[in-house]
């Protein structure tokens, strides 16, 4: 089998791609969006920075209950397990995720009301989110349908859902926005229907892959969900903590101009170019070390761990060379605001020299998940997103904007120390066991 016999660069290199293409793919949902709004409404695009966080969250549970059913389905295949049981709960659990946020409507108007002053960014915003999580079950289907895919080495299909829900997506944008060909001007909603539309696409194409390809064992479990969703925490607390914290970074840029809060949004989505591709690979490593993991072949887990540290490096030395080198080019992609462009050059500089330590934080994170040790793994994650991020930039705020981003860097460093830290003492444990054996 490939998991276990073929070399791991080999198997990275076959299973990555597809993987990072469709992730990078995925993004483009929020990235064409925001081209269009921002040409068709400055306020608009501030709406869609404000409104990413929930956005994140949504893809963040889904994701996350992806990767647990794809751990268990991985882990099971290499122990030569029976797993459609996870694969039946697998798909269950895609509605329950979405019906859970479909109440998450109520706090709409509330969440804009102490995000921003400007009545129209409020407006557009809770036009856009509304409609984004109302129809939120195409994204939450979709995920799991896809990770059980990739669990069992199809990654070329998920891939091109993910291309025909896009292709969709850039299609109907500025057909609904500004009403061409006899469409009535729709603006923000109109970004919002291009967007649900493309994600229903994906779903239609993954889902009727695994409802033909899959066996699909057993009833619905409590104890199977239970399950998936244990395996699935630490993704989803990782990446919703990450949700919270750029909550949390927006209302202390609010503090000195809303033209701060839209750099934050179009940082993430130009960084997007160059993390993404790393998540993606990050879903790749996690079922290759889950399964063996599972089979007891820990060579194969390090060295696939070596290979994805360098990887990142590679990816992330990247985005820093751009960032420094046209930042000024970057920002003008979204938006021709003097003030953005003065706030936003300075601030991808510096986030810019986060990028190395933050990709090598990513990988060996992932490790801790796969392997079994949830704890570290959270442990990791809850240093960043909760202990420093949003600390830091609170107490870098009263020396100016300029240092408010400086909590990347210093964050992104401080958690790669911990990393270092908490693998250390693994090795240390591990030649223990050996010497007393």
């Amino acid at each position: 089998m490939e998991m276990e016999k073929m070399p791991v660069g080999k198997l990275l290199l076959k299973l990555s791609p597809p993987v990072m293409l469709a992730l990078l793919i995925q993004s483009i949902y929020n990235i064409v969006d925001s081209f269009f709004i921002g040409r068709y409404a400055a306020e608009g695009l501030t709406a869609l920075s404000v409104i990413y966080p929930l956005q994140l969250l949504i893809t963040s549970v889904a994701t996350g209950t992806g990767a647990g059913i794809g751990i268990l389905v991985s882990r099971l295949d290499g122990e030569g397990k029976e797993a459609g049981v996870f694969i039946r709960n697998g798909l269950l659990t895609g509605l329950i995720n979405y019906i859970l946020f479909a109440a998450g409507m109520l706090v709409l108007r509330p969440y804009f009301a102490v995000s921003s002053d400007n009545p129209l960014v409020r407006e557009m915003g809770v036009s856009y989110g509304g409609i984004v999580i109302l129809f939120s079950a195409g994204c939450f289907i979709e995920s799991n349908c896809s990770k059980i895919l990739q669990a069992r080495g199809n990654t070329l299909l998920p891939m091109a859902a993910q291309v025909l829900g896009a292709l969709l997506n850039i299609v109907l944008d500025p057909v609904l926005i500004f009403g061409l060909f006899g469409c009535p001007e729709m603006g923000v909603a109109g970004a919002a229907i291009a967007t649900v539309a493309g994600q229903w696409a994906a779903m239609a194409v993954t889902l009727t892959a695994v409802l033909r390809g899959h066996k699909r064992s057993g009833k619905a479990s409590l104890r199977a969900i239970g399950r998936i969703y244990r395996c699935g925490l630490p993704s989803i607390f990782m990446q919703s903590l990450y949700t919270l914290y750029i909550i949390g970074l927006n209302l202390i840029l609010a503090g000195f101009t809303e033209d701060a809060v839209t750099v934050l949004g179009i940082y993430y989505k130009l960084q997007a170019f160059f993390f993404i591709p790393l998540m993606g690979l990050q879903q790749v490593i996690l079922p290759v070390i889950s399964f063996n993991h599972g089979a007891g072949l820990e060579s194969r887990v390090r060295e696939t761990v070596k290979w994805a540290v360098g990887i990142s490096v590679a990816v992330a030395g990247a985005g820093t060379a751009v960032f420094l080198a046209a930042p000024e080019a970057l920002l003008r992609i979204f938006s021709q605001s003097e003030g953005v462009l003065a706030a936003g050059v300075t601030a991808l500089r510096i986030i810019g020299v986060s990028f190395v330590p933050a990709g090598i934080g990513m990988m060996l994170t992932v490790y801790f998940q796969g392997a079994g040790k949830g704890a570290q793994s959270m442990l990791l994650t809850l240093v960043r997103q909760v202990f420093l991020l949003v600390p830091v930039a609170w107490a870098l705020h009263f020396f100016g904007l300029t240092f408010v981003w400086l909590t990347f860097p210093i964050t992104e460093v401080a958690v790669l120390v911990l990393c270092a830290v908490l693998w250390k003492r693994q090795d240390v444990g591990r030649t223990a066991v050996r010497v007393h054996a």
